[in-house]
């Protein structure tokens, strides 16, 4: 592909006068409509050493409104970075809706510069990929436009360049040594951006290679790329904008969520196999008071002690806390950090997103908050609400939670090839159980403020919440991300399941490193 491009292109100076007139009063106008429609926008740009990136960001930003766009010049990592999964930071600088995020260079250095100086390990290559295309087809499939722009010359010209920018010592700092290494090794290098391309050449997020031997002829070619792709997604999102408000006007607004969350679809063999997930817990399990201190005191001294060792081995652990209203999950997470140094973990409540998290991806705001190599951190509620409530209320669509099966998995294997330990409990208690501990609630004032309206009328969708819960527990439990169903209707079982579990994942990580290393 690449040594088959026609890199001789050029364009005039009358003749590119004349396009960017034109090409920059239609990015102008599209980025204010993406701005009014609410489009988010990223914008990559790779390519070979002195191709011109960081030229061609300044040409293409002189077209843009400076308080809708910020550029990030993505170099080695930082030490906070390194302690997290790679897609990480990326996640953590996406655009808000009817913005646009410029990246020079981005996630793609993973597989290129990273895997040309060996810091990307061959074993680890094909995760690499496999995250950054899950990266980019849940961003578009939310709505993201996702442009891909290689900038190609050769290698004769990349040298004379390296040569220009080494004569000045004004410019001779941005020619480094492995800008020299990599342009010796020319074919190499080139076999790599190869691969990239063509394993990451997709129809959601097509890569746009761009011959940049002159200028002009980049430029141009860059804006008219971009253009093209605003245009495209702004008509389209104009022509749903206009289908949904049919819907609305024939009274028709959302009923597949209504239907699918109604339980009206799906085979009833389906149906029984998932509800016997949680019609498997045994509810009667339980501890005694006395059995129940013995065995807390014993879990909480391993759990301080573990604690310790998972930051000196620089372990992130994630666990996840869902389950009915009055489950016990508070009560679960109490004792589970009783013991734990308050400096290496954090609890995260989820609550209904914020109007700035709601201008981002679902994911986005779970992302930001994954704990670093070392921390523990703990989410009640968790991003699994996107299968359960928003789908049940219909607050997304039924495209949006089926697919997000693949999303969740996706970015708890982010997690789990990180190195990180995720577990996800689901609080499991019946319905006569909850109804008491509803009631017991409203009669203590220290505790009147734990119930509300919500969660009584939440109770009226009993059968669509289990239904919901059992596709989500077999379509999102792997074995490195398993979920543990834990029999809640004693809270001293629950209680010591929890942490026993936790204990033992812990150990048995622990345990492994060593045998790795022996």
């Amino acid at each position: 592909m690449l040594e088959k491009l026609d890199l001789t292109k050029s364009m005039g100076k009358s003749e590119y006068k004349e396009k960017m007139v034109e090409l920059e009063a239609r990015i102008g106008r599209l980025q204010r409509e993406c701005r009014s429609l609410g489009i988010p926008v990223m914008i990559a740009f790779e390519g070979y050493g002195a191709s011109g990136k960081g030229l061609q960001i300044g040409e293409l930003i002189q077209a843009l409104d400076p308080r809708g766009f910020e550029v990030y010049a993505v170099k080695n990592e930082t030490k906070e970075e390194q302690m997290h999964p790679f897609m990480w930071r990326f996640w953590t600088k996406l655009p808000e809706k009817g913005r646009i995020a410029i990246y020079d260079s981005s996630w793609y250095r993973k597989v290129l510069v990273d895997r040309f100086d060996k810091k990307t390990k061959k074993k680890d290559l094909d995760r690499a990929f496999q995250s950054i295309c899950a990266f980019e087809e849940q961003l578009t499939a939310d709505g993201m436009v996702i442009i891909k722009i290689f900038l190609a010359i050769d290698q004769e010209e990349q040298k004379r360049r390296f040569e220009r920018l080494s004569e000045s010592p004004e410019t001779a700092w941005r020619v480094s040594k492995g800008d020299w290494k990599r342009n010796q090794k020319f074919e190499k290098y080139q076999a790599m951006n190869e691969e990239m391309l063509n394993r990451t050449d997709t129809q959601y997020a097509p890569w746009h290679i761009v011959e940049a031997t002159d200028r002009r002829y980049a430029t141009a070619r860059i804006y008219a790329v971009v253009a093209d792709r605003l245009e495209e997604q702004v008509k389209l999102v104009k022509e749903r904008m206009e289908q949904e408000k049919v819907q609305q006007d024939r009274g028709t607004e959302n009923p597949e969520v209504e239907r699918e969350a109604s339980g009206q679809e799906g085979p009833e063999q389906e149906r029984d196999q998932r509800e016997s997930i949680l019609a498997k817990a045994d509810l009667s399990l339980s501890y005694s008071k006395e059995e129940y201190k013995k065995r807390l005191m014993e879990l909480q001294k391993r759990m301080e002690l573990l604690h310790g060792e998972l930051y000196r081995k620089r372990i992130p652990v994630v666990i996840g806390f869902e389950g009915w209203d009055a489950g016990g999950k508070g009560g679960a997470i109490k004792r589970l950090t009783r013991k734990m140094d308050p400096r290496g973990y954090v609890v995260h409540p989820t609550a209904s997103p914020t109007e700035r998290e709601k201008a981002h991806h679902y994911l986005w705001r779970f992302w930001t908050d994954m704990p670093k190599a070392g921390h523990v951190t703990i989410f009640d509620r968790t991003w699994y609400g996107r299968v359960m409530v928003e789908r049940i209320e219909g607050f997304c669509t039924k495209q949006e939670w089926q697919r997000a099966y693949k999303e969740i998995n996706d970015m708890e294997r982010d997690l789990t090839d990180a190195g990180a330990i995720v577990l996800k409990f689901w609080m499991q208690i019946d319905r006569d159980e909850q109804e008491r501990r509803f009631k017991a609630r409203q009669q203590n004032p220290e505790k009147q403020w734990k119930i509300t309206d919500e969660d009584w009328r939440n109770r009226e969708k009993w059968d669509q919440y289990e239904e919901a819960v059992n596709e989500m527990l077999i379509r999102t439990s792997t074995p490195k991300a398993p979920w543990i169903v834990v029999e809640g209707n004693c809270k001293y079982y629950a209680r010591i399941k929890v942490l026993e579990t936790v204990v033992e994942a812990i150990e048995a990580r622990l345990e492994q490193e060593r045998s790795d290393r022996a």
